[in-house]
């Protein structure tokens, strides 16, 4: 049973598991592209790749949050294409897509280390009132 894994392993026609996640340097690969909208104003389309909906949707919620924000959606076309198309378009042209993507990613990093943050203190808090052991002794 254990040689027919490893030979299982060796000859299944899949992909590496890094090829979801890590960059292809030899490629030139980038993690975003951005394209301009020619058909909608102020709108655009980044790629990111090797991400998938759960950046992809928090980046999207964090957006529709901005009041300088008109739409913001994502397509990720298949399970096993690792990335999305993010489109964002603005509300005034004197504000850039790529100008609110920007500050959305900068207020989800301000509200990733204030979390991390609370999370800090409140396990010191608890470590501190549970000093005496597991059983109270």
């Amino acid at each position: 049973l254990q040689v027919w894994r490893q030979l299982f392993r060796k000859t299944m026609n899949a992909p590496e598991r890094s090829a979801s996640f890590l960059l292809d340097e030899d490629t030139g690969e980038v993690k975003v592209t951005y394209s301009a909208d020619t058909k909608v104003s102020n709108a655009g389309t980044f790629r990111f790749n090797k991400e998938d909906h759960t950046v992809a949707n928090t980046l999207r919620m964090q957006l529709l949050r901005d009041p300088m924000v008109r739409f913001a959606g994502y397509i990720h076309p298949h399970p096993l294409v690792h990335y999305f198309d993010f489109k964002i378009q603005t509300n005034s042209s004197t504000v850039a897509p790529q100008e609110v993507l920007s500050s959305a990613i900068e207020d989800l990093s301000n509200e990733t280390d204030h979390l991390i943050t609370a999370f800090t203190d409140a396990l010191d808090d608890w470590k501190k009132e549970n000093e005496t052991g597991v059983m109270g002794l």
